[in-house]
């Protein structure tokens, strides 16, 4: 059974595009939605995502920082299962223009197409107190700095 560290994981997290953010509504309800994940930033236990400043996401996360993350990797060698992770964590709003540009990648143009610069942009910072992972037979939990 694998044991994988932070920097494995961070390896194997670059090569997938999107995470499924989940955040608490007004309600109480799970809300998810997909969010751009930069593999040109490394990932150390934190997670850098943008958004609109007046979207939900933002909304949820002013009331309630407490968010889950999950993500799916390709299949292994000859079709295996694929890598699964999850990641609960605490989200905050970044406002900083100089912490965007650290973290910015030009696809994310497509949806902010002003760049650094689009009015009502926030990035989201998700520190993680636990991740979770399953790669084929092998699971566990990421040890982490505290």
């Amino acid at each position: 059974m694998a044991e994988y560290t932070l920097s494995d994981l961070a390896k194997r997290m670059r090569d997938i595009d999107f995470a499924m953010l989940f955040t608490r509504s007004d309600g109480g309800e799970l809300a998810g939605r997909p969010m751009s994940n930069n593999g040109e930033v490394e990932y150390d236990g934190h997670g850098f995502f943008f958004a609109y400043e007046s979207t939900r996401t933002a909304h949820d996360i002013t009331r309630e920082p407490k968010v889950g993350l999950s993500y799916q990797g390709s299949g292994g060698l000859l079709g295996g299962p694929p890598l699964f992770i999850a990641v609960e964590g605490i989200a905050s709003l970044i406002r900083d223009k100089n912490e965007f540009a650290a973290r910015w990648s030009k696809d994310l143009d497509r949806w902010f197409p002003q760049g650094i610069d689009t009015p009502g942009l926030v990035m989201v910072k998700v520190s993680a107190n636990r991740i979770h992972y399953w790669d084929g037979a092998d699971e566990g939990e990421v040890k982490l700095p505290r």
